[in-house]
């Protein structure tokens, strides 16, 4: 079982859901400059917020979670153009997965 017990940083613009592994660690990389094995959970979510990815180590390797909605879509993480990424705790993660709009606070 993963266990999010770090930051979650939220990729500030819509993301391409074909990324894999790769894909997803040279955005966290090279794009978001954060420290892919530090701990921190990176969430990325496509144009139509339809779907999710949660890459994160775990201590032995890479995880990514994914989850596709059935129908309806999950809330926007952005207020406005793409900037800086959005900040939310793992219990803010577990409610946005849930479909619930977690953004009503100010962004970190």
């Amino acid at each position: 079982m993963i266990r999010l017990t770090g930051r979650v940083w939220a990729y500030p613009a819509p993301c391409d859901m074909r990324k894999g592994f790769n894909g997803l660690s040279h955005l966290v990389t090279w794009q978001l400059d954060k420290e892919l094995l530090g701990g921190d959970a990176f969430l990325f979510l496509n144009r139509r917020k339809t779907t999710v990815k949660v890459l994160t180590y775990d201590g032995s390797g890479l995880c990514i979670l994914h989850k596709r909605l059935s129908k309806g879509c999950f809330p926007s993480l952005w207020r406005g153009p793409p900037g800086e990424p959005v900040r939310l705790s793992a219990d803010e993660l577990a409610v946005f997965l849930d479909g619930a709009d977690v953004l009503a606070r100010k962004s970190l």
